[in-house]
């Protein structure tokens, strides 16, 4: 390729060809997050694994593709070709290999980051590697084009590079999965990959003979492949902006329907359609019995943060249909879920689908109750836990009003729901915890309920139902401050927020 017609036109072919290449590598970077959501969550542990194991493949691949590179252009560009087959067959496989794997993974390690891991590497290490190989073959091919101005060019296709991957975040977040879910885009990035195999062998030998017609025909397969693979049932009722919402059946006695939400990996309600009145998981039933013992009357004003299956909401609009209830659901998805298949009325209550924390600081209204029922995989949303969240709150409840929020942790070390009574103990006089009245086993998860408000609650134990009897109680004002004293407690502020690190990345 030293001496070639319309050298201009190659040169912006070849550089094309390098956008495309790192568009489409950063648009499986970019889903790679949402397709394991459902197996294992999406949190900083998934995130810094997703993005660890694409980066060693694109390094790896680099490497392999300097080697390619320094064989005469137009053999490295028929091997490029064939990489980016490869690349478009490992794309078209990552939706099946996440569920041949995804249960040895999730039974093999006791930890969430080792399974994070083994799925990132076994379903993305390849893709990547085999879409980092071309950059280094295209960056030779248009420096040969012109020699004199080999590091012009060299600049040119860095710069190519970098575009590619902004073109490809932007689509992939604001165009790709919101409109068309990832299976479909994986499918069509494999498209994308077999179209730059095509033009890369057209550019190395001309794809008119025998071995193109191969490649045309793997292209077509592999392009096959990606369809039928698409088109397998989703595991997502609906695949929102934000969650896989699936909607699953968990009726037992085949007489009352119930169903479960389940957003990515983790059951976010459960609901009954001729049983409003039961909360039907152990925290829900534990904030709506303490939450109607702290009301001032019937019409009192609440604001919830984290709709789900609106299973309260649902109750309390039966129970005091002068309540003025507010809820924060960020996802509309979720919301249209609830009324769909959880017999959600929205119309007697306020819903705002916007991050809560947002709406505390614009509103001027004051609440009776503030419930935090937000979670994101293994924890509640780290801005929403912080000191200066909490003045938020305070700042919007009525003065004899109370925040209430869940608290997941785990009975070994008690880091989080200590460093929470602490965070919470810098901004309200007082701050009870409650927990279900047995002894725990050790490593138990355990699920707390938090009430903070200008004064302790007026009971200190309640029963109820969920759907089996349970009863809670409040601990011990002594040792609520010694919890909030525990080894490794920390008062979370929007700089330092390690709750991820506390929970130590664990599934159960």
């Amino acid at each position: 390729m030293t001496q070639v017609q319309h050298p201009n036109a190659w040169a912006v072919l070849l550089i094309a060809a390098q956008v495309l290449v790192s568009a489409a590598s950063m648009v499986v970077e970019i889903v790679a997050g949402r397709v394991l959501a459902p197996y294992v969550g999406m949190s900083l542990y998934t995130w810094t694994s997703i993005i660890a194991v694409v980066l060693a493949g694109f390094s790896l691949g680099h490497w392999i593709g300097g080697r390619v590179a320094a064989r005469p252009m137009a053999r490295a560009l028929r091997e490029a070709a064939i990489w980016m087959l490869a690349a478009a067959l490992s794309t078209a496989c990552i939706i099946w290999i996440l569920r041949q794997v995804a249960g040895v993974a999730l039974t093999t390690f006791d930890d969430q980051v080792g399974a994070i891991l083994m799925l990132s590497m076994v379903a993305f290490f390849v893709p990547s590697l085999c879409a980092g190989i071309p950059a280094p073959v295209l960056t030779q091919a248009i420096m040969d084009i012109n020699p004199a101005k080999a590091a012009h060019r060299l600049g040119i296709m860095y710069a190519a590079g970098a575009i590619g991957a902004i073109v490809g975040t932007l689509a992939s977040g604001f165009v790709f999965i919101a409109w068309l879910g990832s299976s479909l885009t994986l499918a069509i990035i494999v498209g994308v990959y077999v179209l730059l195999a095509l033009v890369f062998w057209a550019i190395g030998g001309g794809i008119r003979n025998r071995a193109g017609v191969i490649i045309i025909l793997a292209g077509l397969a592999i392009g096959g492949l990606a369809w039928s693979v698409q088109a397998m049932p989703s595991v997502c009722t609906k695949e929102s902006d934000y969650f896989c919402i699936r909607v699953v059946d968990v009726s037992s006695d085949g007489q009352t329907t119930v169903r479960g939400m389940v957003l990515d990996h983790l059951v976010h309600g459960i609901g009954a359609q001729d049983d409003p009145m039961t909360m039907y998981t152990d925290h829900a039933a534990a904030l709506d019995h303490l939450a109607m013992n702290l009301v001032p009357n019937a019409a009192f004003s609440a604001f919830l943060i984290g709709g789900g299956t609106y299973s309260i909401p649902r109750k309390w609009q039966m129970l005091f249909p002068e309540a003025q209830v507010t809820i924060a659901e960020i996802d509309p998805s979720v919301t249209q879920a609830a009324q769909d298949s959880f017999w959600y009325d929205p119309t007697q209550d306020t819903i705002v689908h916007q991050d809560a924390r947002r709406f505390l600081n614009e509103t001027q209204d004051r609440y009776d109750i503030v419930i935090g029922d937000a979670f994101t995989d293994i924890a509640v949303p780290e801005h929403l836990i912080t000191q200066e969240f909490f003045e938020t709150v305070r700042d919007r409840l009525s003065p004899d009003g109370y925040y209430l929020m869940n608290v997941i942790d785990y009975s070994d070390k008690m880091q989080v729901i200590g460093s929470i009574a602490r965070t919470l103990g810098q901004v309200f006089p007082n701050v009870d915890i409650w927990t279900e009245a047995r002894r725990p086993d050790l490593g138990e998860r355990l699920v707390f309920i938090v009430v903070a408000g200008a004064r302790p609650a007026p009971m200190n134990e309640i029963s109820f139902r969920s759907p089996d009897p349970m009863r809670f109680a409040a601990f011990d004002p002594a040792f609520v401050k010694q919890l909030a004293g525990v080894d490794g407690t920390v008062t979370f502020r929007d700089d330092y927020i390690p709750i991820n690190r506390m929970l130590g990345g664990r599934f159960d």
